[in-house]
């Protein structure tokens, strides 16, 4: 994939950053999926199902894998959905080929029982892992884990807000780089 000019500049960013802020958080006591307990609540498909905060999350993310030799974009069910969903009618408006997927916690059941859903990703392909919000790490791991057994090799891992609660660091230590887009650090929390 290869684009020319800009697709997120400093007041896309403040765009997407005011609608984080005043759609996606929530205050009080929550569990996370992690089991962690934490006294807010990051929600990023309020604005992942937002029509402008998806084009703009869309831009975003084509921005951070750009010039990284990324071949393919996806990631877990359900966090990836609305971003890679995006990021297929930016990539048509901008005439970018770039192969998309979606990755399942466990392979299905019935029909062809595929794990990674979408046009099949040949050996050595070039995948950005995309998820909505990184806490611990094991959404993105779960993905990652998928399309290395696949034989792809995972350039980078790109996700819309990175609670700094570690899994930059587990990622980090499976040799994957975390390119978050916000860090909980950028937010009043």
């Amino acid at each position: 994939m290869t684009f020319s000019g800009t697709f997120f500049g400093e007041e896309d960013r403040a765009a997407l950053y005011r609608l984080l802020l005043t759609r996606s958080f929530q205050f009080g006591e929550f569990v996370l999926s992690s089991g962690k307990k934490s006294s807010y609540y990051f929600d990023g498909k309020q604005v992942t199902l937002h029509p402008e905060g998806a084009y703009l999350v869309a831009r975003a993310v084509l921005e951070k894998i750009r010039g990284k030799g990324v071949q393919a974009l996806g990631g877990p069910i359900i966090g990836a959905d609305p971003i890679v969903g995006s990021v297929a009618v930016v990539c048509a408006l901008k005439r970018l080929d770039l192969g998309l997927f979606l990755v399942r916690k466990d392979a299905k059941q019935h029909g062809k029982r595929r794990r990674i859903e979408g046009p099949p990703l040949a050996p050595g392909t070039r995948v950005a892992v995309v998820d909505d919000v990184l806490t611990t790490g094991g959404s993105i791991f779960n993905a990652v884990e998928a399309v290395q057994e696949a034989g792809c090799k995972v350039v980078t891992a790109v996700v819309l807000v990175d609670r700094r609660e570690g899994g930059t660091e587990f990622l980090k230590n499976m040799g994957i780089a975390v390119d978050p887009i916000f860090t909980i650090a950028d937010f009043p929390v």
